[in-house]
């Protein structure tokens, strides 16, 4: 009897810890499956593929030297690629049958521009690590860094947080809604960033994005038009070059120095000539919080530059796919 008591108490003693070492394999799966913010790091690549993102940066001088628009260009795709599901480089996929992508979406049609230049990183950066080691999405992110420095000078490198993965699918219903339109007002810009897990001063710093690159005539139309928030005499030269029919792809500069990162952007905007609606909606002159920081940057180079940074690295933040989430893409254009 006592034989048998002892091996029913094993019995149990073995049911008990297979229940717990069952319980802690449990816990600890679901601990890796969940992403985590924590799984990006600025030394993500110095181990596997150390080469990788001085490769970028000097790739992408050359490329800058060879097309300064290019830099805008890829700055925009990071932030339209992070507002849309995450920043998990959905942007960069074409369509397929099985989905209609983010490219034809109206905020991004004939507009966002620099695949070419993402898909020569890729290719280049792959044959130097051996094997696809680097996301899209991280590319993304590393050229966005790269592209403010290297216009606008050293104070505006920061340490971009790395190690996200590429999804394999894109959207283009979520990139019409999620992408902040041109004509938006305060209101609507405010709202739309707070849905992101952003805040006002966010929105104000990350707007300085609009330091550099062009915005096609279709874009700032109505505001040359129909505004009465804007310097008159600004948008009688505008109207030159942006016809009320027709020109809908000529351009003109986000600011009078399109490719230097500077505080023009906030400056022009001061004055009424801020290109966009929903630029001069940032200022109002009516002594309103985004007022006060369009004031404090525009007089104030390094209180713009590190509160942009912070919300770069904010931004690059947003739903990223970590761990085991999506996969490294071998070509940006298409998944695995």
């Amino acid at each position: 009897m006592m034989s048998l008591g002892r091996e029913s108490n094993n019995k149990l003693g073995r049911k008990k810890m297979g229940s717990i070492l069952q319980l802690v394999v449990v816990v600890t799966l679901a601990t890796f499956m969940i992403p985590s913010n924590a799984n990006l790091t600025s030394n993500f690549y110095e181990k596997v593929c150390p080469q990788a993102l001085p490769l970028v940066r000097s790739i992408l001088h050359r490329e800058i030297i060879r097309q300064p628009r290019i830099g805008a260009s890829l700055l925009r795709l990071h932030f339209h690629d992070c507002f849309v599901n995450g920043c998990d480089g959905s942007v960069l996929l074409d369509d397929t049958p099985n989905f209609t992508g983010e490219k034809t979406a109206l905020p991004n049609l004939n507009s966002i521009r620099g695949f070419e230049v993402v898909d020569k990183i890729k290719a280049q950066v792959d044959k130097a690590c051996k094997r696809p080691v680097v996301s899209c999405a991280d590319i993304l992110a590393i050229t966005a860094r790269d592209s403010i420095s290297i216009l606008g000078g050293p104070h505006l490198w920061y340490n971009v947080l790395l190690g996200r993965r590429d999804a394999r699918s894109a959207s283009r219903d979520a990139a019409n809604t999620n992408l902040p339109p041109p004509f938006f007002n305060f209101s609507q810009l405010l709202s739309n960033f707070n849905s992101h897990g952003l805040n006002l001063k966010d929105l104000v710093a990350l707007s300085g994005g609009h330091t550099i690159g062009f915005a096609r005539c279709t874009t700032f139309r109505d505001h040359i038009y129909n505004d009465t928030n804007i310097n008159h005499m600004f948008a009688t030269s505008l109207k030159k070059n942006c016809p009320r029919i027709g020109g809908d792809n000529n351009l003109a500069p986000l600011d009078p120095t399109p490719a230097m990162v500077d505080t023009s952007y906030y400056r022009e905007l001061l004055c009424k000539k801020g290109l966009l609606h929903s630029d001069q909606e940032l200022y109002k002159g009516i002594g309103s919080e985004s007022d006060k920081l369009v004031e404090l940057y525009s007089r104030n180079p390094l209180a713009f530059a590190e509160d942009f940074k912070a919300s770069m690295i904010k931004m690059g933040n947003m739903k990223p796919l970590t761990g085991n989430m999506g996969e490294i893409r071998r070509n940006c254009r298409r998944v695995n």
